[in-house]
């Protein structure tokens, strides 16, 4: 299991960048091995949500 009280996370709630799991889970988004990753993280969730977006459009025929 990996040891994500030494991983980067990103609070959603208050837009810092923390280190370990000191938010409450559904404020955090992680984890993240840099400061760099986590504080990226709302374009990562973005392009992801993009991605699935766009994945769902052409399972279910929406795209055409």
């Amino acid at each position: 299991m990996p040891d994500n009280d030494h991983k980067y996370w990103y609070n959603s709630v208050t837009g810092e960048v923390e280190f370990g799991m000191i938010s409450p889970s559904p404020d955090r988004i992680g984890p993240f091995d840099t400061a760099e990753e986590a504080a990226d993280a709302p374009e990562v969730v973005k392009r992801r949500a993009a991605a699935w977006a766009e994945e769902e459009a052409a399972e279910n025929g929406w795209d055409s």
